[in-house]
């Protein structure tokens, strides 16, 4: 039985937070009440459509969008790679992208604001034996699909278009 008051609670300490928090409940003894946010601006937002295995939470958002104030959501088909680009060409409101491109895209003074990070372990290096790690690729070839965007941008994995 000691072992349990070891643990830091008992059943009386339990019972007593318990009575406690439904006590200030009833009296009132809360935070002030939650109130919604104001609706959007717009009501229209257009997101990037592409066949990349890291999308599906943007075709999942067309579901909750609507009850955050958006009445029209729209998916534009944009060339591999280039959402960035579609961004700053107001194609599209949001797209999701790895960190190089977009400071490609801020150093050259593009508008684009960067929100949040999306990717986080997409990427697998794969060689021979005498490439282990990234530090191996150090003057060596690699290959890219195209300059200034990243290496697997363009991957056609998941959903068909």
């Amino acid at each position: 039985m000691r072992t349990q008051y070891a643990k830091g609670w008992s059943r009386r300490k339990f019972l007593a937070g318990l009575t406690l928090a439904g006590t200030a409940g009833f009296l009132g003894l809360h935070a002030r009440p939650v109130t919604a946010e104001p609706p959007p601006e717009t009501t229209k937002i257009r997101l990037v459509r592409y066949p990349g295995i890291c999308a599906p939470h943007l075709y999942l958002a067309q579901e909750f969008l609507p009850s955050e104030g958006f009445t029209e959501v729209q998916y534009v088909k944009v060339e591999s790679g280039l959402f960035t680009k579609a961004v700053v060409a107001g194609e599209v409101d949001i797209a999701l992208n790895f960190a190089g491109p977009l400071i490609i895209q801020v150093d050259a003074g593009d508008p684009i604001v960067v929100m949040a990070g999306g990717h986080i372990g997409c990427f697998d290096l794969l060689g021979t034996n005498r490439v282990r790690t990234i530090r191996d690729l150090k003057g060596k070839t690699v290959a890219v699909n195209e300059l200034g965007e990243s290496l697997t941008s363009s991957s056609p994995v998941w959903p068909p278009l």
